[in-house]
C-alpha cells in the first residue's frame, strides 16, 4: 500500500467509525437502542476491515445502508400524524375497480385470496417478499465485479425511488388491506405490524421470520406506494440497459411473483402494485436526468465511482 493509499484508508476508516459513533448516539436517543443497529454497524466495520473487495462492496452499497437507517427513523414521526390516514377510500376504490363476486358477494382480490389460498403460494410469497432487496444488492455486487458504472447508479437510483415513496406515504397515509380485515374503517393509533398472509409462511415452515420483521414495522400505514413492487422495476431496468437478458428475464419473473403475491399476501392493494411501479419508473426517469443535466449531482455519484475503483 503506497502512502497516498494508506492516508485514504486511514481518512476512510475514521470517517467510518466517526458515523458508526454518531449513527448509535443519534439512534439511542431518536428511535431508542436496538441490537439491529449493533448488527449493521458491525457489518459496516467487518466489511471495511476484511478486504479491499470487500471495501468496494460497502461503497456501492452504502445507499442501501441509507435507506435502511431512514426507513428505521419513520417511525420517530408516523405520517398519520401529518394527515389523516385513507382506510375506507383506498378499500372502496380497489373494490369499485378491480372488485369482483365470489359466492354472490363483491369482493376485492385480498379478501377473495384470504378465503382461497394454498401453501405452495404461502411458501412462495415469502421467498419472492424477501428478494425485494436481495435481488438489487446482487445486481449491485455483479456490476461491481463486472466494472460497470450501474454498481453505483442502481444503489443511488433505489434510494431515490424509497425518499419519493416515503414522500406519498406522508401525503397520503394509507391502510393496508389486512388492516381493513382486521379492524374495519376505524382509524386506531399505534395499531402494531402484521405479518397477514406471509404468516401462513412461518406456519408452512415452522418459523418465526415474518412475524418477528413486521413487529419492527417502521409505519403500518404505509400501503400507498408498494415499494416492495417497486424495487424490481429499479432492478430490471439496469439490467436491461446492460442488456443482460438472462438476468433481465430472472427480475421480470421475481417483478411478477412480488406484484401479485402483495395482493396474496393481503399486504397491498392492486392500486399499491401499481402506484409502486409508477413510484420507480418517476424515481428512474428523476435519477437519468438529474445525472445528466446536473453537475453537482453528476459529481457526487462520480466521486463514489472513484471511490470503488
Amino acid at each position: 500500500m503506497s502512502t497516498e493509499e494508506k492516508f485514504r484508508f486511514d481518512k476512510s476508516a475514521k470517517s467510518l467509525l466517526l458515523f458508526s459513533l454518531v449513527y448509535l448516539v443519534a439512534s439511542y436517543f431518536i428511535v431508542g437502542f436496538k441490537t439491529d443497529q449493533l448488527v449493521l454497524i458491525f457489518l459496516l466495520i467487518a466489511l471495511f476491515f476484511i478486504s479491499q473487495q470487500t471495501r468496494k462492496i460497502l461503497i456501492v452499497c452504502f445507499p442501501y445502508v441509507i435507506f435502511w437507517i431512514l426507513f428505521d427513523y419513520m417511525k420517530v414521526f408516523p405520517n398519520y400524524n401529518v394527515k389523516d390516514v385513507s382506510i375506507k377510500e383506498l378499500y372502496e376504490t380497489e373494490k369499485s375497480i378491480f372488485g369482483f363476486l365470489s359466492d354472490g358477494k363483491m369482493v376485492t382480490p385480498n379478501e377473495y385470496f384470504a378465503v382461497h389460498n394454498n401453501k405452495i403460494f404461502d411458501i412462495l410469497s415469502g421467498i419472492f417478499y424477501l428478494s425485494w432487496v436481495t435481488v438489487p444488492i446482487f445486481l449491485t455486487i455483479y456490476f461491481l465485479y463486472t466494472k460497470q458504472k450501474e454498481a453505483i447508479h442502481l444503489p443511488f437510483a433505489f434510494l431515490l425511488v424509497n425518499l419519493i415513496g416515503f414522500t406519498v406515504y406522508y401525503i397520503y397515509p394509507a391502510a393496508p388491506p389486512w388492516y381493513v380485515a382486521q379492524y374495519g374503517f376505524e382509524f386506531i393509533k399505534h395499531t402494531p405490524g402484521n405479518p397477514a398472509g406471509l404468516s401462513r409462511f412461518d406456519n408452512a415452515l415452522g418459523i418465526n421470520l415474518f412475524h418477528s420483521m413486521y413487529q419492527k414495522s417502521s409505519n403500518v400505514f404505509a400501503a400507498m406506494p408498494s415499494l416492495h413492487s417497486a424495487y424490481p422495476v429499479v432492478s430490471l431496468y439496469f439490467a436491461l440497459k446492460k442488456k443482460l437478458v438472462i438476468i433481465s428475464i430472472i427480475i421480470s419473473f421475481t417483478a411478477m411473483g412480488i406484484w401479485f403475491l402483495a395482493v396474496y399476501s393481503s399486504h397491498h392493494y392492486i392500486l399499491d402494485v401499481i402506484g409502486g411501479i409508477l413510484c420507480a419508473v418517476l424515481g428512474i426517469i428523476i435519477y437519468e436526468i438529474l445525472y445528466s443535466r446536473q453537475p453537482h449531482f453528476r459529481k457526487i455519484i462520480d466521486s463514489f465511482n472513484k471511490l470503488r475503483c
